[in-house]
This record gives C-alpha cells, sequence and structure tokens, in this order.
C-alpha cells in the first residue's frame, strides 16, 4: 500500500497554496471566501470569456432580421 502526498495547486483567487483533495470542498480554491470572491467576479461580469465575431454571420444575420432579435 503506497501513501499518496496531499496535491498542492495554487489558489486562482489569492495565489496561496490550495489543497486539491476531497478534503477541500472550495477546490481548487485555498477556502470557501477565495471560492465566494471568484464567484462574484464573475456574477459582476468583471471576469468574461472571450468570444470571436464571425464577420459573415452577422451581416448575414442582419439581412434575414435574426439580428433584431425574436420580438422584432
Amino acid at each position: 500500500m503506497s501513501t499518496q502526498r496531499p496535491k498542492i495547486v495554487r489558489c486562482p483567487t489569492c495565489k496561496g497554496d490550495s489543497l486539491y483533495a476531497t478534503e477541500n470542498p472550495a477546490r481548487p480554491f485555498c477556502s470557501q471566501r477565495c471560492k465566494n470572491n471568484d464567484f462574484g467576479a464573475w456574477a459582476s461580469e468583471a471576469f468574461r470569456v472571450a468570444a470571436q465575431q464571425d464577420r459573415d454571420n452577422d451581416e448575414s444575420d442582419a439581412a434575414s432580421g435574426l439580428a433584431q432579435g425574436p420580438n422584432g
């Protein structure tokens, strides 16, 4: 039987050490506070995922009326 060393990762919020194991319910964060801070940043749109717009689709949507949305 081998004993595994605990995996230590960097907390995405505070950059401190964090235990990456089932014993840490906030993983990969070091604490519930860091987890909540990260969630709050996403919820307030401080973090965003960049998206590339396809120019061809924008022009074809505008021509077909889809760019205005379902209520026109």
